[in-house]
């Protein structure tokens, strides 16, 4: 592979971006995120439209969207800004010589995927926060490798722009930016007496006297592996018949990949599990977030079993334990959340997310997040949808991803990052709905 080209692209306005030049502060939702760079990577088989035509859409693109071309900061009183500065997108070009059949097969690829991004930045602050990779190999095909930082936007927020940005290379001079909503501070308005009902501290964030979650993860001297797991639509079909009653398809998949990476991780029964779910809240608030909000509205459930329940209960109280567990994330824990940050704040409180951060180990606990609402057939460049969607070298061991197949329709294709240890025992029992199957190795 050799790089070709760098710039740092800048979007394209008629005016001024009403917010241009200001020092946006973080949400506490933003700040309860992973401070991390998210990767991810789409396939296009040729024929694909042209660098200069995905340049010039993601000029238009980004316009409406103007905290991907600024640039994290710390604003005067010291707490974590978006600095709208429009400083710009960086954009990277490469040729790959070879034919991308020989490194992508049935929607998975069979090389690593290491150099297909944008190389993390050693340091968030000042950094793009976006970062865009166009690979180019010798068939036509084109692989886009993205990295994006996620303080400035969740992963629905995220979708959204991609397909802003496939409309705008699809329609070219003919397209109209649309006006999502970028009011951020509407999303964390706490009541005239802010009156947090929850334990908020342990959950989302620690203070600097408190040993919570976030200081309970270990890094692993085992390496991480990134397994990509498919489970078809017939296997799902079977998998909601075993939990007996109406399930989505997250929730029972959620309990099935539960089961079966406690069972390869080999823990001892008393042991106690849980799994960070994330929920998305813009539908869940008292005050009404439109769907089109770009920035961060998550909050995690955390269904939480001994070892021995979770691989000996049923799919149904599995999913039981899962569903009332997202169940509890609902208008009045989100206003509980946004009134412990108003106290925090007017307290001038530290508060260090909970998120784990790269090279943690979270075993014997999960974190998962779903994009299987994710609209891959309207991240149509010109030529049709992705072939493939993956979001590669997961940097934390026992975080999942969900996404749906791009290449099996109604499969789901679940990214996980796993301890080198526990892979084999994995790989032998992934597929089996025996319940309680153990891994015989």
């Amino acid at each position: 592979m050799e790089t070709t080209g760098s710039k740092m692209l800048k979007p394209v306005y008629s005016a001024p971006h009403p917010l241009a030049g200001e020092m946006v502060p973080l949400t506490l939702f933003d700040r309860a995120a992973m401070d991390i760079f998210v990767s991810l990577i789409l396939v296009y088989p040729a024929p694909t439209p042209s660098n200069g035509a995905l340049v010039e859409g993601l000029r238009r693109a980004v316009a409406p969207y103007p905290h991907l071309a600024g640039r994290l900061a710390v604003d005067h009183s010291g707490r974590r800004s978006i600095h709208l500065n429009n400083h710009g997108v960086l954009v990277l070009d490469a040729e790959v010589p070879v034919d991308m059949t020989s490194v992508v097969a049935d929607g998975c690829f069979t090389a690593a995927t290491e150099g297909l991004y944008p190389a993390l930045p050693q340091e968030n602050v000042g950094a793009a926060l976006l970062q865009i990779k166009l690979n180019r190999y010798k068939c036509g095909g084109l692989v886009i490798g993205i990295i994006h930082h996620h303080h400035a936007a969740d992963g629905r927020s995220f979708s959204n722009f991609l397909t802003t940005w496939a409309s705008a290379v699809r329609q070219a001079s003919e397209f109209t930016a649309p006006s999502p909503s970028l009011d951020r501070a509407a999303t964390a308005v706490p009541r005239s007496v802010p009156t947090p009902a929850f334990d908020h501290r342990c959950t989302e964030f620690s203070g600097e006297e408190d040993g919570c979650r976030s200081s309970s993860y270990s890094h692993p001297t085992c390496k991480i592996k990134n397994l990509t797991l498919r489970f078809t639509a017939q296997f799902v079909t079977e998998l909601k018949a075993r939990v007996g009653t109406p399930c989505s398809t997250f929730q029972c998949l959620l309990a099935h990949v539960w089961k079966k990476i406690t069972a390869a991780r080999g823990l001892k029964p008393d042991e106690f599990t849980q799994v960070r779910v994330a929920v998305d809240c813009r539908g869940r608030a008292n005050r009404a977030v439109p769907p089109d909000f770009f920035g961060n509205m998550v909050l995690w459930a955390f269904p939480r079993l001994q070892v021995r329940d979770v691989l000996g209960w049923t799919y149904g109280s599995v999913v039981g334990a899962i569903r009332d567990a997202i169940g509890r994330v609902d208008a009045a824990y989100i206003q509980s959340f946004v009134d412990f940050g108003s106290v925090a704040d007017a307290n001038w409180a530290e508060l260090a997310a909970t998120a784990p951060t790269s090279g943690a180990m979270l075993c014997p606990d999960l974190e998962v997040d779903s994009s299987l609402g994710f609209r891959f057939h309207q991240i149509d460049l010109g030529s049709g949808p992705p072939s493939a969607f993956l979001m590669p070298d997961l940097p934390v061991e026992g975080l999942m991803t969900f996404v749906p197949s791009c290449s099996a329709e109604g499969s789901v294709d679940v990214h996980m990052a796993v301890a080198e240890d526990h892979v084999a025992a994995l790989e032998h029992i992934c597929y089996s709905l025996d319940e309680r199957a153990k891994p015989k190795l």
